[in-house]
Parts: C-alpha cells; sequence; structure tokens
C-alpha cells in the first residue's frame, strides 16, 4: 500500500448531530480529551481558565450557551486521524448543519436518554439518509433517569427508520445506573463517575458469567434482569452487519454519560473499527476516488471574522482526493482560473495552525480573497470537473434590514454580504431597488438575532429589522426570465438573489399555484443549488 493510501485509509470524517442541550458539545469535548488535544473538559490545552466549551468560539456562543456555526476538530487516538465536524443543534441554524454533512463520511447522533427521538433529530437523520452516510448512536444521560431502553431503541427504529443494533446495553439508569453491558466481549463495564472533566480513571470489567462477581457488583436483582434483557435482546434484535453499516441502514447503538465522562471511550474505540474511511465523491465527470494522486476539495463552510484583529475570511475544504502540500496552485473551477492555496490552517475552534499537507478526509481552512462560494471546487491542474453541488435550503422567514446611520452604508453593505456569503442568511433585492432594499431570509428567527449582533460587533453597524410576512419562496428555473412579465398575485413579491437569479416571495402557499395557472410555461423549484 502507497503512503498515500495509509494516509487516507487512517483518516476518520464525521458529523456529530443532536437535538439541543442532548449533550453533543459535551460529547465532543470528551473525545479531545482522548486525543490529547484539551486536558480538561470545558478548556483548551494550556488555557484553564477559559471553561467554555472548545467548539464554541463565537462570543455570541459563549454567552447564550448554543452552538450557531459549525467547528472542526482534528486530533489523533489510536492510529487514526480524527476530524470531527461539532453542529450546531439549535433548529434555527440547521442549514449549517445540512452543509456540514456534505463534507462528512458519517454522523454520530447523540439521543438524550429522558427524551428519546427528538424534532430535530428527526430532521438531521433525513438527511443523512438522503446521502446513506453510516449513523451511530449514542444515547446519552444515562447517569440520570431515563425512558425504558427496548422503548428507546423502538423509537428510533420506528421514528427513523433504520434498524438498529445495541452495542452495549445499560443497566438501570439514573440513580440506579450501574454500568454498561458490553455485548462483543459478554463482559459488565462498572458506572463510575470519578473519569468526570479528565481521561484518569480505572474502568472495571466483570464477565457476567461469573455469578459472584457480577452479583457483588451490580446486586442480585439488576444481574437477574439484565439476563433476561439480555436473552430477550439476543432474539429480537438485528445481527450486526457491517455492510449494512456501512450503507446507512443499520445503525449501532451505544449507551453512556457524556458528562461523567463514562461509556465515550469504549463508544469511541468500537466506532473508530466500525466506521469507514474516506468516501469516494460523484463528479460531472464520474466518482472520484480519495486514493486518487490528483488533489481536489470542496468548499462547504465560509466563516468571516474568525479572527477579529485581521478582519478575515476563511473558506473551510473538505479534501476529497490526493494530497494538499502548502503552497500549491490549484485550478478554481467556478471562477475558471488558476489561484494558490493561501495561509492553509487546520482548526481547534478558533485556535488554529499552519497545514504544510493534508489529504483526503481531512478539513483545511484557507484564506478567502472574496472569491469563493459554497460548493466551489477546487482541483490539480489539468482537470477541470466539479462536484455536486450543496442544496440552498428556502428560508422561512423574512425581513426588510436597513442601518440606523445612513454614514455606515458602505460597512452595512459589506458586512450583510459577507454574512450572506457564509450561508448564515440569504439576502434579497427588490427587483427595482438594488442594494437600497435588502431582504434578509432565514431558516429559524434565531439567526437574524446573531445577524444583528455580528454586525454590531464585527462591522460597527446598528440595523432595524422589520418583520415581512412572507412564508415561501420559489427560484424561478429559468434565469433569463423578466420580473417585469410574470402576472402574479397581490402577495407575492418579485426579488433576486446575491447571484442575480430571480425569485417570488409569497405568504400564501395557494398564490403559487395560481402564479403557475397565470404564466404559461413558468418553472419554479423550492431550492437552488449552489
Amino acid at each position: 500500500m502507497s503512503d498515500l493510501a495509509k494516509q487516507i485509509n487512517k483518516r476518520r470524517t464525521f458529523a456529530i448531530i443532536s437535538h439541543p442541550d442532548a449533550g453533543k458539545t459535551t460529547l465532543t469535548e470528551k473525545f479531545l480529551l482522548y486525543g490529547g488535544q484539551i486536558n480538561l473538559a470545558g478548556s483548551v490545552k494550556g488555557k484553564a481558565t477559559a471553561r467554555h466549551a472548545v467548539s464554541d468560539w463565537m462570543d455570541i456562543e459563549k454567552e447564550r450557551g448554543i452552538s450557531v456555526t459549525s467547528s472542526v476538530m482534528q486530533f489523533e487516538y489510536d492510529g487514526f486521524c480524527i476530524n470531527i465536524l461539532d453542529t450546531p443543534g439549535h433548529q434555527d441554524f440547521s442549514e449549517d448543519t445540512y452543509r456540514t454533512l456534505m463534507a462528512a463520511d458519517s454522523a454520530v447522533m447523540v439521543i438524550d436518554g429522558a427524551k428519546g427521538v427528538e424534532p430535530q433529530t428527526r430532521k438531521l437523520f433525513k438527511v443523512c439518509g438522503r446521502r446513506g452516510i453510516p449513523v451511530f448512536t449514542f444515547i446519552n444521560k444515562m447517569d440520570r433517569d431515563a425512558r425504558d431502553t427496548f422503548e428507546l431503541v423502538d423509537e428510533i427504529e420506528k421514528e427513523l427508520g433504520i434498524a438498529t443494533c445495541p452495542i452495549n446495553w445499560p443497566i438501570g439508569s439514573g440513580k440506579d445506573f450501574k454500568g454498561v453491558y458490553d455485548r462483543t466481549t459478554k463482559e459488565i463495564v462498572e458506572f463510575a463517575d470519578t473519569f468526570k472533566g479528565t481521561k484518569e480513571g480505572t474502568e472495571t470489567r466483570i464477565k457476567l458469567d461469573d455469578e459472584a462477581a457480577s452479583t457483588a457488583a451490580i446486586g442480585e436483582d439488576a444481574r437477574e434482569l439484565l439476563l433476561s434483557e439480555i436473552e430477550l435482546l439476543d432474539g429480537a434484535s438485528e445481527a450486526f452487519d457491517q455492510e449494512k453499516v456501512n450503507k446507512g441502514k443499520l445503525s449501532p447503538v451505544f449507551f453512556g454519560s457524556a458528562l461523567t465522562n463514562f461509556g465515550v471511550e469504549i463508544f469511541l474505540e468500537y466506532f473508530l473499527k466500525m466506521t469507514i474511511p474516506p468516501l469516494a465523491r460523484v463528479s460531472n465527470e464520474g466518482v472520484i476516488d480519495p486514493i486518487d494522486k490528483n488533489f481536489s476539495a470542496f468548499v462547504f463552510k465560509i466563516q468571516a471574522n474568525m479572527n477579529k484583529a485581521h478582519r478575515d475570511r476563511i473558506a473551510f475544504m473538505r479534501i476529497c482526493s490526493g494530497k494538499f502540500e502548502g503552497g500549491m496552485d490549484v485550478y478554481h473551477v467556478q471562477g475558471a482560473k488558476q489561484v494558490r492555496l493561501l495561509q492553509p490552517q487546520q482548526m481547534m475552534a478558533d485556535d488554529r495552525h499552519v497545514v504544510k499537507e493534508a489529504y483526503a478526509g481531512d478539513i483545511i481552512g484557507v484564506f478567502d480573497p472574496g472569491i469563493y462560494s459554497i460548493g466551489d471546487t477546487i482541483c490539480t491542474p489539468p482537470d477541470k470537473f466539479a462536484y455536486a453541488g450543496i442544496p440552498t435550503f428556502a428560508p422561512e422567514h423574512f425581513a426588510r434590514v436597513r442601518q440606523v446611520d445612513t454614514m455606515k452604508r458602505k460597512q452595512f453593505v459589506k458586512g450583510i454580504e459577507q454574512i450572506a456569503q457564509e450561508g448564515a442568511i440569504q439576502i434579497f433585492q427588490e427587483s427595482n431597488y438594488g442594494m437600497e432594499e435588502i431582504i434578509v431570509g432565514v431558516v429559524g428567527v434565531l439567526q437574524f438575532e446573531v445577524l444583528e449582533y455580528r454586525l454590531k460587533s464585527e462591522y460597527n453597524v446598528d440595523i432595524i429589522l422589520e418583520k415581512l410576512p412572507y412564508e415561501f419562496i420559489r427560484w424561478i428555473k429559468d434565469t433569463n426570465t423578466d420580473l417585469d412579465t410574470i402576472n402574479g398575485t397581490s402577495d407575492m413579491k418579485k426579488v433576486r438573489d446575491l447571484k442575480g437569479r430571480p425569485l417570488l416571495l409569497f405568504v400564501n402557499s395557494w398564490s403559487i399555484g395560481m402564479t403557475l395557472d397565470r404564466n404559461e410555461g413558468l418553472e419554479l423549484e423550492e431550492y437552488s443549488e449552489n
């Protein structure tokens, strides 16, 4: 096996998804703990006083205690090079999660043991299902009172439409939580909350067949119940099948407590054995093998002002094939020109280090002078293929936005355009007004708050938001359509997006059908490809 193949095969790139408050960020931090990236959960290595979550780097995230943007983290563990994409849990920032899932090869779904499958879990799972990527389930918070375990597993299967295979099984929950039973080794792993924010601690394993020792550890009643549950599980649950896991048809299920750090390392070790190296990707010239010696990547995220001192802008790229080397010249397909990837770096939230080399599966950030867009393809000349675009999801809330101080027009336009280019918001111009009238569309209303906060803190611009009643948006398939010729309804507004594409906004869903009836040959689409 070539050195290139060895490097790529040791890569594991996955996204962590969950409903808010299921414990996703805590689980991410415990992974970083085992990878040696932090010494204490909640602090960056060497910064023991910085007790906010490592993956939450924006000021608003630290203040609100929620993740509003994806973070990228890389660490080494047990011979693997692991890239974690931590995503926002809150549904108002779900579009960032959808894009991030396009860059992942598998997903870890975190579920609260007391709440089970929640609305945001369903949404995110659907995105994974559309891509057919492997999904691993971690049922968290078993140190608190949880629902019946069989009920939880059954709910995952029914609600998400995926078969499950529990790899371990909890022994009680809450005050009665005794640990987990490892179905592979047939051992009880005794619960201890001594790990907490550190990775030090002793893991006690007892063979279930050792009646005296296992009874002493968990009690006679718990042991009898466990034996009966295992018998039921062995007879009723699906057997582990790696091929089904790889196709996203079977989800391995694990139980634990991220807060007390119990079951996290067990999960990580099994996960790395069961998950897959970087996947081949589809381009307009066929499937591109990750071990292809030619470098290629696509942009899945753009983030401005990660470093406020430099007012910089970073384009995050998922490497899809070959090897990246610092200072290399590449072809930017959408820009139709050769470019040099400047200031290549990898991240630990907002801590960065310059990278000299990276491989398929890795995520790198490069300096963006304003030339990249989400979905762009970069490849080694003479290649000029393009990877499939990333869908732009339809916003559901709209507002007219203007700056308070008319003297700050330049900063306002620059700020709102940069934030829109990141994909956090979508901006539309009323066809007769250009940038004089800006309408902002968002997937969730909290994004308006983030927009207001960021324009103030990063661009020193105060804004006035006027909510609009529109709820439905449709892109016009023929981008050359003259908006003035469209005969619409009274609740319809004609706008253009940042790329000049014509769109229609509607207050009522029935107006869409009526507009189509009134304009023969008009074709409308619910989302556009970047």
